[in-house]
């Protein structure tokens, strides 16, 4: 990646909408797709603004059918042992139209990554798909690209239930799963996988190591959270170099199922904040507890202070199953989960400040369920499917019904004061948390107009693939709080 050169980022256009809820909470919901056929465990946005959705290959007989002469054959199949429907889809969201994609080996509570590329790297899963690496290049939502089941390399440990983060130098690491601790990397790495003994040692009864949270920070180095504990990993000597103080309040990661970010990267990017939300209280998940109240808190750690500590403090409401999305402007949005309501996080205000309740949505939105930033600026919420296989007749069905939620304001022209541009990456959403997800807020000049309501700015792009990994980014430009339609950009190191 070239290190702090200029480009001129051309106009934006922002999207000036007023927003109109139920009782004046801001925020407004549409159901994109009635019916998407599948309900989709893992999703992620492309650069071409189409969405892959994924689901499991052994969950029985979908809504949607794979083209005439597409079957797949499992002999050990339960139920279907010649499988004609599709598990996986791709979204075009400029028309909302769906395309079925064939996904041979099975995909459950798998982990994934975008590579530099801009394909998509997915791996591991349950059954036939416990070692297996696969590909999606996306096309124009009119091609024909479809996933490719990788034949030459395959996983060194089964993984299920791992997350993946790419790495400055473009490759990508893969970390846990259930009864993995290990860490390996893609491409495979001679030494194949690595002993990781500190997700060992936070396994307890009820696992709560599994989808670590995991954050490339801007000094190359890995923040990985599991359970109640983290600590800074160099993937280059694989060796724990800092252990950081526990997070109070309980377990957090699967199955816990809280969530995590790493706020937006800013200023001269040396400084990296690392923010864990919610969960469930521990023996919830051995009891099978239905009742137990959600952990509420949050804990907010500077990862590369030099005495970092946690600062607590509350959500409106307890939350589990939910997911935390990064927004063009800095901001969190927490939403879905098992608690009614949508909340939007504002980390640059001052403690008992940060949080406000949003328009709440009507559809239940639980395990396996996901959320996604769009280009455009809306959150993109698919699937929630609590059942072996598909059912509709139960308190809370599975979900076949794609939302967006738009967190977008109106906004006064011209532009007035400085114009942020910001570089949003497209994460691999799965489990509650958003595996590669980061902003990076770039050092900008003052726009100036350049005609036709169009402005020009001056960006000093970021210093390293520490900050931002190669790969495709969208590029918003934000004024007095309002996100721009985001263009994508390819950086390369």
């Amino acid at each position: 990646m070239a290190s702090l050169f200029s480009f001129q980022c051309l106009v934006f256009s922002f999207l000036s909408l007023v927003l109109l809820a139920p009782a004046q909470l801001p925020g407004t919901w549409e159901v994109l797709v009635a019916d998407a056929g599948i309900a989709s465990m893992h999703t992620a946005v492309t650069r071409f603004n189409t969405v892959v959705l994924l689901d499991r290959t052994n969950i029985g007989p979908t809504r949607k059918l794979l083209p005439k002469g597409h079957c797949r054959t499992d002999p050990n199949h339960p139920v279907l042992k010649r499988d004609c429907y599709a598990h996986s889809l791709l979204l075009d969201l400029r028309t909302n139209q769906i395309r079925p994609l064939m996904i041979l080996t099975d995909t459950w509570c798998s982990s994934g990554q975008f590579l530099y590329d801009g394909s998509l790297l997915q791996t591991g899963g349950g059954i036939d798909g416990f070692k297996k690496i696969r590909k999606f290049e996306p096309c124009e939502p009119n091609g024909s690209c479809n996933w490719v089941e990788l034949d030459d390399v395959v996983l060194s440990e089964g993984r299920w239930y791992a997350s993946n983060q790419i790495l400055p130098d473009g490759s990508v690491i893969i970390v846990g799963g259930k009864g993995a601790n290990t860490v390996e990397y893609y491409p495979p790495r001679r030494n194949g996988a690595v002993p990781f003994p500190f997700l060992a040692l936070m396994e307890d009864k009820q696992m709560d190591n599994l989808y670590p949270y995991v954050h490339l920070l801007p000094n190359g180095h890995l923040f990985i959270f599991a359970n109640n504990k983290a600590v800074m990993y160099d993937h280059q000597t694989n060796k724990v170099i800092r252990e950081y103080p526990p997070l109070d309040g309980g377990p957090r990661n699967y199955p816990s199922a809280g969530s995590s970010v790493m706020l937006a990267l800013q200023g001269d990017y040396s400084t990296a904040t690392i923010v864990v939300c919610g969960g469930a209280q521990f023996g919830a998940y051995i009891q099978r507890s239905t009742d137990t109240p959600a952990n509420g808190s949050c804990g907010r750690l500077v990862a590369t202070s030099p005495d970092p500590i946690w600062e607590m403090e509350d959500m409106a409401f307890g939350r589990i199953m939910g997911d935390m999305v990064m927004l063009p402007t800095g901001d969190v949005l927490i939403i879905n989960g098992a608690q009614a309501g949508t909340q939007g996080f504002e980390p640059d205000q001052p403690l008992g400040l940060r949080f406000m309740t949003l328009n709440p949505g009507t559809v239940p939105r639980l395990y396996h369920s996901t959320a996604n930033l769009l280009p455009d600026g809306r959150i993109l919420l698919a699937g929630s499917n609590p059942h072996y296989f598909y059912k509709f007749n139960a308190p809370y069905p599975t979900e076949l019904r794609i939302e967006s939620f738009d967190v977008i304001i109106s906004v006064p022209l011209p532009v007035v004061g400085i114009v942020e541009v910001n570089l949003g990456s497209a994460p691999f959403a799965t489990h509650s948390f958003s595996q590669g997800q980061r902003l990076v807020k770039l050092t900008v000049t003052p726009s100036l107009p350049n005609g036709e309501g169009r402005y020009k700015i001056g960006c000093t792009a970021p210093p390293n693939g520490a900050v931002a990994p190669p790969g495709y980014y969208m590029v918003f430009a934000v004024n007095q709080g309002v996100p721009s339609v985001a263009r994508w950009v390819h950086l390369v190191s």
